[in-house]
């Protein structure tokens, strides 16, 4: 069975993990999830990203954080998606919580954060939103 959108089936793996307090989340692997699991890394949403094995068969694993007992990621949501795409200027980019969330945009120059791209001066595909 083909999944229709990979992104999001990893957002919901995130989110299911968090709310049952798994330390670890994996999933099956691929070059735009890597992506978007090292912008939560730089970003300080999650801890740590490896990937496992290699070919069809490779895996990402996601360390997730934790602060007093409650989930660094308080609000993760997909806005793009396979039967409607969002597509943002670099003047049009949302702001989450006034600064303190990110968006995740797909830009030309590759995935990056909200006010990364507006520093670049470019838009792409808003991803989503992590707060």
């Amino acid at each position: 069975m083909s999944m229709t959108d990979p992104i999001a089936d990893m957002l919901v793996r995130i989110k299911n993990a968090l709310a049952v307090g798994k330390p670890v989340v994996a999933m099956p692997a691929s070059k735009m999830k890597l992506a978007v699991a090292n912008v939560l890394k730089s970003e300080g949403y999650v801890g740590d990203v490896r990937t496992t094995g290699e070919g069809a068969r490779a895996k990402i694993e996601i360390v997730l954080k934790y602060y007093e007992g409650k989930p660094v990621i308080e609000r993760l949501e997909r806005v793009s998606r396979s039967g409607l795409r969002c597509y943002r200027g670099k003047d049009d980019l949302p702001k989450i919580l006034a600064g303190l969330g990110v968006a995740i945009i797909s830009t030309s120059q590759g995935l990056m954060t909200d006010r990364q791209a507006r520093a670049s001066g470019v838009g792409g595909e808003v991803i989503c939103l992590v707060a």
